[in-house]
């Protein structure tokens, strides 16, 4: 083998290492929206469990990614560990697609249909159209349609480069004595495990196999262990994922661990009593292309088969293997390994924003109540909820700032913009409330009272106020168009309400029933509650604009005013609602 077919060799391996990942990266992008229907699907159903790590690696192309996922869900309190383990068993069999795939490499034939099915006749093809869709397309789904055909092309040659490499070493005695020391089931395992371990993927480890046996120095007494050893090596990147995790989370990654190891030596063991008692013949023979995805196949269907009846079993190992603590851990806010996921990180991100919306109109709506009954305990809460609103604002805009780093589709690129706008909006709306608390403790303080009159229509601004607060929270999280539309012509009344309340309080400043402190502090209240209502309709207006596709706020506002008849009803309905006449 000379220097050359080394670079060959090496030139290869990249090629198809780099082709791999990027169809990877561009298949989750594509189906972002398809596998956050999946987990939505999970139940703790051991059939549906299965299915759905099957189906998710067999879109992404690789069981690592899944269990990194899995460990990032359970992490995040989004899957527990007993749907976890059936999800880890399922990807398994999943990952034996890429084999398949990839055996189409070994296909001979001199009928020229069966020419047309090695990748050597369509990549070129593939590839073309993928430079198109990249180059030519400014849709984000196009782009990483023609990214996953130029991966895809790419890994092929990569392959096809290490196998030509390759071939010369069939007449070199070393190499093929190497493969005879692996015919020792031990060496075997330990190889695949290896050489798994350090490029963190069965599939490509299985396909530099599958290069391999182009030599025809591979046989199946030698590839079944490799392959069973790929299994064990492929459990690190869930092992490095789960560094710093809650203990559910190391513990979904010790049943991928413990699956695979338990599989392959359950596996082993009957491997090598058929070895010793019948010495088959063909464990002798040379290994294909075809050969290999028949065994992975085989191997994890039958590893699945044997430990799925004792799924239960496995997760009590794990919870004796990593007990609890006797101090409760507190489940991670958003856990930065799903990141690798943009789809499931962005839907962790909603869900904590809705966390964050809960606090803070709970902490406005607290601060309202202090205005008619101070209370201590109540103010100390509101506090305490804006200080927690804070947080949530910081962890939230940081993850959404490294997610929308990655590549995402455009969908999901609008839906972190609208986030990062949104917990702003929200985190204000918080301020607000500690805001009203501190001129409830301002009027305790100095003896400050507003007349009945004035304590009567503060009470209409705060229903208004408290609508749009539960209209807003509805609209978000349902994601109702509906809602929000209705959130618009209530600002415009709580407007009004606000600069009708400043002219009457004057008028009462006139006639001596009101004193200038208490004018001050009426300002600030009419200031902070308007300026909530303005953080609600901003949020309506982004929820609509994301619906509509136009991320124009102003101008989503602006058309909601115009000859909108739906607009002028809700108004003139809520006008009437919150009509201070009635006082």
């Amino acid at each position: 083998m000379t220097i050359f077919d080394v670079l060959s060799l090496i030139g290869g391996l990249c090629l198809f290492l780099f082709g791999m990942n990027i169809m990877g990266d561009a298949l989750e992008r594509r189906a972002g929206g398809k596998l956050r229907t999946l987990l939505g699907k999970l139940t703790t159903n051991r059939a549906a469990g299965l299915l759905t790590g099957m189906g998710v690696t067999s879109v992404i192309q690789s069981s690592s990614a899944t269990t990194v996922m899995v460990v990032g869900f359970v992490n995040s309190g989004l899957m527990t560990l007993s749907q976890a383990i059936n999800v880890i068993m399922g990807s398994n069999i999943g990952t034996t697609i890429t084999a398949w795939i990839l055996s189409l490499g070994g296909i001979e034939s001199d009928n020229v249909f069966v020419k047309l099915l090695k990748p050597s006749s369509f990549t070129p093809v593939l590839a073309l159209i993928g430079i198109i869709f990249c180059m030519f397309f400014k849709d984000g789904k196009k782009k990483d349609t023609g990214t996953i055909l130029l991966g895809f092309a790419t890994l092929m040659f990569g392959m096809e480069a290490m196998s030509d490499a390759v071939s010369v070493l069939k007449n070199v005695p070393a190499f093929t004595n190497l493969f005879v020391a692996f015919q020792n089931p031990i060496l075997g395992v330990l190889a695949g495990a290896v050489l798994t371990a350090i490029i963190q993927s069965s599939s490509a480890s299985v396909g530099i196999l599958q290069s391999l046996s182009a030599t025809g120095a591979v046989t199946y007494g030698a590839a079944i262990p490799i392959i069973m050893g790929q299994n064990i090596g492929t459990c690190i990147t869930a092992i490095l994922s789960s560094i710093g995790a809650n203990k559910n989370a190391k513990r979904a990654a010790a049943v991928h661990l413990s699956f695979n190891v338990i599989g392959a030596v359950a596996c082993l063991t009957i491997f090598s009593i058929i070895k010793a008692v019948f010495s088959p013949a063909i464990l002798g023979n040379s290994i294909d292309h075809a050969g290999i995805a028949i065994v992975h196949s085989l191997f994890n269907i039958l590893c699945t088969l044997l430990l799925l009846p004792a799924a239960r079993l496995l997760e009590k190992l794990v919870i004796i293997l990593i007990p609890d603590s006797k101090r409760a851990e507190k489940v991670e806010e958003l856990d930065e390994r799903l990141l690798a996921t943009p789809p499931f990180a962005l839907q962790r991100a909603r869900e904590v924003t809705a966390d964050l919306a809960k606090t803070s109109i709970k902490a406005l709506k607290g601060g309202l109540s202090t205005l008619f009954e101070y209370r201590d305990d109540i103010a100390e809460i509101v506090h305490e909820e804006e200080d927690i609103s804070d947080h949530y604002e910081d962890i939230i805009g940081s993850y959404l700032v490294k997610l929308s780093s990655r590549q995402i589709s455009e969908s999901d690129s609008a839906e972190v913009t609208k986030l990062l706008k949104i917990i702003g909006d929200f985190e204000r709306i918080s301020d607000h409330g500690v805001s009203l608390v501190k001129s409830a403790e301002e009027m305790r303080e100095k003896k400050i009272a507003f007349s009945a009159e004035a304590t009567a229509e503060l009470r209409v601004l705060a229903a208004a106020i408290t609508e749009i607060l539960d209209l807003t929270y509805k609209a978000f999280i349902d994601g109702d168009l509906e809602t929000a539309e209705k959130i618009e012509p209530l600002e415009q009344v709580i407007d009004r309400i606000k600069e009708k309340l400043r002219t009457r309080h004057i008028l009462r400043l006139q006639q001596g029933e009101c004193s200038i402190d208490a004018g001050f502090i009426l300002s600030d209240l009419l200031t902070n509650l308007a300026r909530t209502s303005d953080h609600c309709s901003n949020i309506a207006g982004c929820i609509i604009e994301l619906q509509h596709n136009d991320m124009n706020l102003h101008e989503t506002l602006r058309e909601l005013k115009t000859d909108n008849e739906d607009f002028k009803a809700n108004y003139a309905a809520y006008k009437e609602k919150y009509s201070l006449k009635k006082i």
